[in-house]
């Protein structure tokens, strides 16, 4: 069919590339081309099929899904990039923007705003849904209210955690759940235990003790996540 919408999946699961694969491949304009399961996977099928659409996952293994954005869009500047993704860190949102994502959807969308987000970013537009959306608007809100980098240097930590990290590690340290945070932030536990993860390698720790002792004794951490 004529202009027909190519498009790449990258994902380390195989079995959510077949599930987006079945899902577009009943609208007649789109056509799965190719698939990845990593960073430089994706890159390598992109150079060989010159599609017009990568949709990528954030966390891959070998290149993450920000980085090979930035990849994507420095060497095939016509293909576009939609990110898809169980994240709504507001870090994760930002550089993948700032690498030059076209949109950011969050993988519990609806069929129809995701066939809507193919098209928009098809179209030469920039497309959020509506949970980023709102993300993106309190960050740059917030952005114009904080104080410089300078101002700010002394009080930050060297661990790198994300805000929702920093939210979550608040919640562990004061004895919350994992269903219990999951149900206060009206996430999946899956979600949490993957931010869980995520928090205990930056720390370098390896079980939940470990994680409350570093926190106990590392008072510049202990600001960072207001405990």
């Amino acid at each position: 069919m004529e202009n027909t919408i190519k498009v790449i999946l990258a994902d380390d699961h195989e079995i959510v590339r077949n599930g987006i694969r079945l899902l577009l491949e009943t609208e007649e304009d789109i056509e799965v081309v190719g698939e990845a399961s990593n960073g430089e996977e994706a890159i390598e099928v992109v150079r060989k099929l010159r599609p017009d659409l990568l949709i990528v996952d954030i966390r891959m293994p070998v290149l993450n899904g920000i980085d090979t954005t930035a990849r994507i869009k420095k060497e095939f500047s016509d293909t576009k990039v939609l990110v898809l993704s169980m994240h709504d860190d507001e870090e994760y949102i930002i550089k993948s923007i700032d690498c030059g994502a076209d949109g950011y959807l969050l993988k519990d969308t609806n069929k129809p705003e995701f066939v809507k987000a193919i098209h928009s970013t098809m179209e030469g537009h920039k497309y959020f849904s509506g949970d980023i959306s709102d993300i993106l608007v309190n960050h740059y809100l917030s952005a114009k209210k904080s104080p410089s980098a300078d101002e700010t240097s002394d009080n930050a930590s060297d661990y790198q955690l994300t805000k929702r990290e920093r939210q979550i590690l608040h919640m562990i340290y004061n004895g919350f759940s994992n269903k219990a945070i999951a149900d206060e932030l009206q996430k999946s536990v899956r979600t949490v235990e993957t931010h869980r993860f995520n928090i205990m390698k930056k720390l370098g720790v390896g079980n939940i003790a470990e994680l409350l002792h570093k926190v106990g004794n590392d008072t510049s951490l202990k600001k960072e996540i207001g405990v």
